[in-house]
């Protein structure tokens, strides 16, 4: 929770790494599935942020659930978008029980002039069920 309403946190807030912040979420049309949020790259060396536009959030806490769900692994990589692909995330298990997700924050269309990536690690089971809940939460909170 920010000052500004609910937010999730992803990633080391330590010095050096990357966290995201997901926050701001708006409703930019009156009754329509429009869903808005910023998300924001902080760390020692990036300060970037840009607005994502989901339909109904894109499914991505569901995404981030069938993660979870899978948590002995399923090889190769599995992706995720948002509809304006300001936010996409790709996801690999590896061995251990980890899962890699690879966050890309992307410059608005038309212009797309630049595209930032940061990866972070989850144990794979309680963990990713605990970050698609919060993203679940986040997303499906009241917005005015």
């Amino acid at each position: 929770m920010t000052e500004d309403g609910p937010a999730v946190r992803v990633g080391d807030t330590g010095p050096r790494p990357v966290h995201l912040l997901f926050s701001e979420l708006a409703r930019p049309f009156e009754n329509d599935p429009t869903l808005d949020f910023v998300v924001k790259a902080r760390g020692q060396w990036v300060s970037i942020e840009t607005l994502v536009r989901t339909w109904h959030g894109d499914g991505l806490d569901t995404f981030l659930s069938s993660l979870a769900e899978d948590f002995r692994g399923w090889e190769g990589a599995r992706a995720w978008r948002s509809l304006e692909r300001d936010l996409t995330i790709s996801a690999e298990h590896h061995s251990g029980g980890y899962v890699h997700l690879t966050w890309g924050i992307h410059d608005r269309p038309p212009s797309e002039e630049w595209h930032f990536e940061t990866t972070t690690v989850h144990a794979a089971g309680e963990e990713m069920r605990n970050l698609a809940a919060e993203l679940h939460t986040f997303l499906t909170s009241t917005v005015e």
